[in-house]
């Protein structure tokens, strides 16, 4: 027999003796495998139980304050600035003097108005004794007609000139008022845009020396856009939306400081036309401001409160867990095995999260425990009542978007 073949040979026989010790082998790690999997502990989790409810629909808006009343404050008269008389971004009353224009040419006028009226009172005495005179004369013929109609003019041209003058004079008095510079109501008073000694041009640029503004009530003005504006609507059609009664939203303010304003508002107004350029159109609602805590133009976030949204289901925000594409929730089938459930989240409700896509009534969603789950792992479910307090299990809170 050839070496090749005593070769072949020698081979075969070895690989016939170990081929049933191998078989023997990989079943039993088989075996051994399967049973560590059938044998692996269950993973014990918290699960809450979810099914429809009603909630509140809450929507935020970054606003800005207005006053519900502010004028520019302008000087009606020419004439030199002689004095400021308010303290500048402070309060002032209604009538307060805030400036005061130089009155010596005004009095003046005032004065020489006052002559020319006397003058022509004196006038008219005259004309009035001239016309009692002539007419019973020329009752009995011993005057001509045309010296009665001389009479009569002469009165009444200078009963004319005096009312003239009386309206001269009037006027005269009006503009010394007006070197007096008052607030029209009460308010917070902003900087003098001019300074003593300069003058002042009614009808110019000079003219417009500052502005009040009313703090209380204040306005809250924010923008809705088109888009909103539609979604919105198209929900309360399809009745995933319940607006209030009369559509009577609440306003809530958040102030830069994360604090709450202690008083609520009411939508007063809202434009009826879109802005062109913004795609947006103005709604504005006003709210008590005793204290004066808002000021005009201070930025804040409105939330508008009043609607519901019922039938929605509702996670705590720690349940979800973000992905690549989206969003993902823990969930225990009815096998007790883990299973990642994709969702489509929508808006926050405190520390919770309303979930538009993904699950349905009775599901039992993953709320601690779930960082060691993988798919198909088995599950020891524990409800929240009947978990021991530990520090893992305490709830995070999350800031209200």
């Amino acid at each position: 027999m050839t070496p090749t073949l005593l070769f072949l040979r020698s081979t075969t026989i070895r690989l016939a003796s170990i081929l049933p010790i191998l078989v023997l082998f990989i079943f039993t790690g088989c075996d051994k495998a399967e049973k560590v999997t059938a044998e692996a502990p269950a993973v014990e989790v918290v699960a809450i139980t979810i099914e429809p409810q009603t909630v509140p629909a809450v929507f935020s808006f970054i606003a800005q304050i207005q006053s519900s009343h502010q004028v520019d404050v302008t000087a009606r008269v020419n004439g030199f600035l002689d004095k400021i008389s308010y303290s500048e971004g402070e309060s002032v009353r209604q009538g307060q003097v805030l400036f005061q224009l130089d009155q010596k040419p005004f009095v003046a006028a005032a004065d020489a108005a006052k002559a020319e009226m006397e003058v022509r009172k004196s006038q008219l005495w005259t004309a009035k004794a001239s016309l009692d005179r002539v007419r019973p004369l020329a009752e009995q013929n011993a005057a001509s007609k045309s010296d009665l109609d001389n009479a009569e003019g002469n009165y009444k041209s200078v009963e004319a000139a005096l009312q003239q003058a009386k309206a001269k004079y009037d006027k005269a008095l009006l503009d010394l008022s007006y070197t007096t510079i008052i607030a029209p109501f009460s308010g917070v008073a902003g900087q003098s845009l001019m300074r003593e000694g300069s003058y002042i041009a009614a009808g110019g640029s000079s003219a417009k020396l500052t502005y009040v503004a009313k703090l209380d009530p204040a306005w809250i003005d924010f923008s809705i856009s088109q888009n909103d504006q539609d979604r919105a609507r198209q929900e309360v059609i399809e009745g995933k939306l319940l607006p209030p009664e009369g559509y009577h939203y609440a306003v809530e303010l958040e102030l830069s400081d994360y604090r709450r304003y202690p008083h609520t508002g009411k939508l007063s107004f809202h434009d009826p036309s879109y802005n062109r350029e913004t795609g947006t159109f103005l709604v504005r609602a006003e709210i008590a401001n005793p204290e004066a805590e808002l000021r005009p133009g201070m930025f804040v976030k409105a939330y508008l409160k009043g609607a519901q949204r019922p039938n929605v289901m509702v996670v705590p925000q720690r349940a979800v867990q973000q992905i690549s594409n989206g969003h993902m929730v823990w969930v225990a089938n009815d096998k007790n095995q883990a299973e990642a459930r994709p969702v489509a989240v929508g808006a926050w409700l405190g520390d919770d999260w309303i979930i538009n896509e993904g699950l349905k009534a009775g599901d039992r969603v993953i709320v601690d425990g779930f960082m060691r789950l993988g798919p198909g792992m088995p599950l020891k479910v524990v409800a929240p009542e009947d978990l021991k307090p530990s520090a893992s299990s305490q709830p995070t809170t999350a800031k209200q978007g």
